[in-house]
């Protein structure tokens, strides 16, 4: 993996994604790498450096530090990663202000992403995770054609769960069990819609309760194969929802999504199908 190769892990909102964030975070920095959780820098740029930002030749950084400090990101180095993207952005913007920047929006989003990132540890491994990356799957996958990819998901029934009993003031997050099901099957859908455009070997695809139930197994094996980092250490505390929370009725959609993803293995799947291909 180069430093214009980044490890993207994506997954529908309460689906584990931060957990397992959280631990590659601390397996890469333990590789000399840094990944962030929640950086979101590939996000904020795709919205505040477009083409008509290329043509103005004005590449607004300032908002988008501040965007990254709103909810800063965490992980082992992240105060510095902060900084980091901070001179990384400026530096872009002296390239757009005097005319300097890549032609391609994708092709100067990738050299500030890989500036920000390669002034962390020596560079050889750094990456992200970000829900929301899962609204811009093909964008992403343009700016890091060779990129690496986590996708996590989770049983239906407990995302949805997790989210009606999530207490955090999340505007976004929804409060009716319809809304959240729609919800959670349209975020996952983004997935199984892309993730033919990536090769097997460069997608890593989990279910959150097989690594709860098995946290050395091959699911962790071939997560730490991607990496080039070992996750196992750190994913011992992974744990299941509590037995007693309710488990809402899904609308027709989630089921619909929940029948693909058993199909292809991805969710309940047998244990050794986790770089998984079309079966």
């Amino acid at each position: 993996m180069t430093r214009a190769d980044p490890v993207l892990l994506v997954g529908a909102q309460r689906s584990g994604t931060t957990a397992l964030g959280a631990a590659m975070a601390q397996a890469v920095a333990a590789a000399g790498g840094c990944f962030t959780v929640n950086g979101k820098l590939p996000y904020l740029l795709r919205r505040w450096w477009t083409g008509p930002d290329v043509t103005a030749g004005h590449l607004r950084s300032d908002e988008v530090s501040h965007a990254l400090r709103r909810v800063p990101p965490y992980g082992p180095g992240a105060d510095a990663w902060l900084a980091s993207a901070d001179a990384a952005l400026l530096a872009g913007a002296r390239r757009a202000a005097s005319g300097r920047a890549a032609e391609r929006v994708e092709d100067e989003v990738g050299r500030v992403c890989a500036e920000a990132y390669g002034l962390c540890g020596d560079g050889r491994l750094w990456g992200d995770k970000y829900n929301e990356y899962l609204l811009d799957l093909p964008w992403l996958n343009a700016v890091f054609p060779r990129a690496r990819w986590v996708f996590l998901t989770r049983e239906p029934a407990e995302a949805v769960a997790s989210m009606l009993a999530w207490r955090h003031d999340k505007p976004w997050n929804p409060r009716e069990v319809a809304a959240a099901s729609a919800k959670w099957a349209y975020w996952t859908a983004r997935w199984l819609v892309f993730r033919n455009a990536v090769p097997p070997e460069r997608r890593c695809e989990l279910d959150y309760g097989g690594l709860c139930d098995d946290p050395s197994g091959a699911r962790v094996e071939a997560l730490s194969e991607l990496l080039g980092a070992d996750t196992e250490p750190f994913l011992k505390d992974f744990r299941r929802s509590p037995a007693e929370r309710p488990v809402p009725d899904l609308g027709s959609e989630a089921l619909a999504v929940r029948d693909a993803l058993k199909r292809l293995r991805i969710l309940g799947g047998a244990r050794d199908a986790l770089r998984s291909g079309e079966r």
